[in-house]
C-alpha cells in the first residue's frame, strides 16, 4: 500500500479538494451511500449532504462499501433536501441535478465554468425530487444507448465525478 502513495486521514483532510458537494436526495441503499463515499474520497470531493432518509454513518452496511471513506469525506445531514440546496445556494454553489429532464446537458458537453458546484443525485427509483428542479441551475444527463435508461446511483456518481475530474485535469494542462 505504501507504494501506491495513499493519503493518510490527516493528509486527506489537509489536501485541496475538488470544489464539489454531492447531495444525496433520499437514497435508500446503505451500500450505494457507502460506494458514493468511496468515490468522493477517490476524487477528493469537498463533501456530501445526506438528505431525508438517506442512511448516515456509522453503520456497518455503509462501512462495508465505504472502506473507511466515511472517516475522510466531510458530510452533513439535512432532514429535507430542499434545505440543503437552499444552504448551498447561499454559500455560492451552482446547483445541478444529475437527471434526465427536458433541456438537460449531456455530461460530455457540460462546461465547468463556475465553481463551486453541488450535484444532486436522486432516489434509486424516483430520481431527483421534481420539486428541487426549479432551484437548480440545470440538469446534467449521462448519455445512455441501451434499452435501460438509468444507472445505479453510485455508478452514476462515479461516472460524473470522473468526467469532472478529467475535465479539470485537461483544463489545467
Amino acid at each position: 500500500m505504501d507504494e501506491l502513495g495513499r493519503k493518510s486521514v490527516s493528509d486527506f483532510k489537509a489536501a485541496e479538494k475538488m470544489p464539489v458537494m454531492l447531495v444525496l436526495d433520499n437514497i435508500r441503499s446503505m451500500h450505494n451511500v457507502g460506494s458514493i463515499f468511496r468515490s468522493a474520497d477517490a476524487f477528493l470531493v469537498a463533501g456530501i449532504c445526506l438528505c431525508g432518509y438517506t442512511p448516515q454513518p456509522p453503520h456497518r452496511d455503509i462501512h462495508k462499501t465505504a472502506l473507511g471513506a466515511t472517516e475522510t469525506v466531510d458530510w452533513m445531514h439535512f432532514a429535507d433536501t430542499m434545505d440543503a440546496v437552499k444552504e448551498l445556494k447561499q454559500r455560492g454553489y451552482r446547483i445541478y441535478a444529475i437527471e434526465q429532464a427536458e433541456g438537460s446537458i449531456p455530461l460530455q458537453q457540460f462546461e465547468q465554468v463556475a465553481e463551486p458546484l453541488a450535484l444532486i443525485f436522486g432516489n434509486e427509483v424516483e430520481g431527483v425530487n421534481a420539486g428541487l428542479l426549479p432551484l437548480c441551475d440545470g440538469c446534467i444527463e449521462i448519455p445512455q444507448f441501451g434499452m435501460k435508461h438509468s444507472l445505479n446511483v453510485s455508478v452514476a456518481a462515479g461516472i460524473v465525478l470522473w468526467e469532472m475530474t478529467s475535465a479539470r485535469i485537461s483544463n489545467s494542462s
